[in-house]
């Protein structure tokens, strides 16, 4: 019979485990932001809330099981027992107390920290006041790479993002194709990028330093590597910052925009010195393509109750998938879906050596 671990190897072990926790990143439970900050708080009161349910659950199911066991003749045998109007006072009145306060917490903190509502304070000590002039980011997510547009200064980056610290940043994000999901951890909670549509989010970031930005909504091949750093800087760094992009950038016009909106995976960092005038707009609207038709005219259509036989018209303005847009002899780039990309999943490729079978003729019209 094998000898069980010694006190020694045991606690190995336990340090070998505990070991493997200290690559953990817990960003989350240490934020830079004051929203992440604000949602870390409420994650850490609503478990605290819970604990004080579940701890003495735990306790008390353990407490009772020694207690009362066959081998214990000291406790009290009662088969006869069935009701205790206080022990039922008490087993529902501290869970319902903590059901009120979650729902409390949760009713004021889901409209405190509406990623819509724009911020009302810096950090916990500073408001924000009428002197504090927010910065306007907008936000698309391509395939497999991130595009902010910075309109108050006229650039544009691909993969890298700036913000001034103890500024407010008024983000408008989309996406280009597939849908995405925002988020800089350090910063504020995720907010799902969706094409044709726009989502915003109000943040600060409160630290100096480099944070990860990633997508966290599943979109396709690329998405492991769908990644951008943020840096967060004082004023002068954040100039500094813009005047690089310009001084190293080149132009993003639609043609520009069109090439960088096909699927790629691992795209260098890049920067735009200046930007097609409504660029950004016409993204949004899915019409960057000459010959498209805004989203906005669509719904304009459609508001006033169609347009009629001559809408057929309108079907080539309303293909927006730009994967095939080189052409037929043009290879096909990676995609997310079938038929999207024209390839078969992967599941349906032969493998090598296995003949396929003759498809079979559907035409019950066709005499044999």
């Amino acid at each position: 019979m094998p000898k069980p671990f010694s006190l020694a190897g045991r606690s190995m072990i336990s340090v070998l485990l505990l070991s493997t926790l200290t690559g953990c990143n817990m960003v989350v439970m240490s934020p830079s932001g004051d929203i992440a900050a604000q949602q870390r708080d409420l994650i850490v009161i609503s478990t605290v809330l819970m604990l004080l349910i579940i701890v003495p659950v735990i306790f008390l199911t353990l407490f009772f099981a020694w207690r009362y066991r066959q081998s214990n003749t000291a406790a009290k045998y009662d088969p006869e027992w069935h009701h205790s109007t206080g022990l039922e006072v008490i087993i529902w009145s501290a869970p319902l107390a903590i059901i009120i306060a979650l729902g409390a917490i949760t009713w004021v903190s889901t409209h405190k920290l509406d990623p819509y509502r724009p911020l009302d304070r810096i950090d916990a000590a500073r408001p924000v006041t009428e002197e504090v002039k927010p910065i306007t980011v907008e936000v698309v997510a391509l395939d497999w790479k991130w595009l902010f547009f910075y309109p108050d200064y006229g650039i544009a980056t691909v993969n890298e993002m700036a913000a001034p610290v103890d500024v407010p940043i008024n983000f408008k994000i989309t996406a280009s194709s597939v849908m995405n999901s925002f988020y800089v951890p350090a910063l504020a909670g995720m907010i799902y990028a969706m094409p044709g549509m726009e989502t915003k989010l109000h943040a600060v970031i409160n630290k100096a330093g480099e944070y990860e930005g990633l997508s966290s909504n599943y979109s396709g091949d690329g998405f492991s590597h769908m990644r951008f750093k943020f840096h967060g800087v004082d004023q002068a760094g954040f100039d500094q910052w813009v005047a690089r992009a310009k001084q190293n950038g080149t132009m993003l016009n639609r043609d520009a925009y069109l090439k960088l909106e096909k699927p790629s995976i691992k795209e260098p960092v890049r920067y735009y010195a200046s930007v097609d005038d409504g660029l950004y707009e016409a993204v949004l609207n899915m019409c960057v393509r000459e010959g498209q038709m805004c989203m906005k005219d669509m719904m304009h259509i459609d508001m006033m109750g169609g347009a009629g036989v001559e809408s057929h018209e309108n079907r080539a303005k309303l293909e927006h998938d730009n994967r095939h847009a080189g052409g037929a002899t043009e290879a096909a780039a990676p995609g997310a879906t079938f038929p999207e990309t024209g390839n078969p999943a992967r599941s349906e490729e032969p493998a090598e050596g296995v003949k396929q079978p003759a498809p079979m003729n559907h035409d019950m019209h066709k005499t044999q």
